[in-house]
């Protein structure tokens, strides 16, 4: 069994990750959020944006959960 993860978004904050993430969990995926902000003190930091992060196992369900919501 693998720990890896993997990115299946990329957003502008703290926030829309927690909406990103939320949504893939109430589908029954864990869902994580990475973002350099000092664990959302400084949202400045977040340069680089907020990574959505699933098990490499759940990738392809999540991609398709995203894309529907999308559409």
């Amino acid at each position: 069994m693998t720990n890896q993860t993997v990115s299946v978004a990329s957003v502008s904050s703290r926030a829309e990750g927690d909406i990103v993430a939320g949504l893939l969990q109430s589908a029954g995926i864990n869902a994580w959020i990475s973002a350099d902000d000092a664990g959302g003190e400084i949202g400045s930091l977040q340069l680089e944006g907020v990574l959505v992060l699933v098990a490499a196992a759940d990738e392809a369900k999540a991609r398709e959960i995203l894309a529907e919501t999308a559409s």
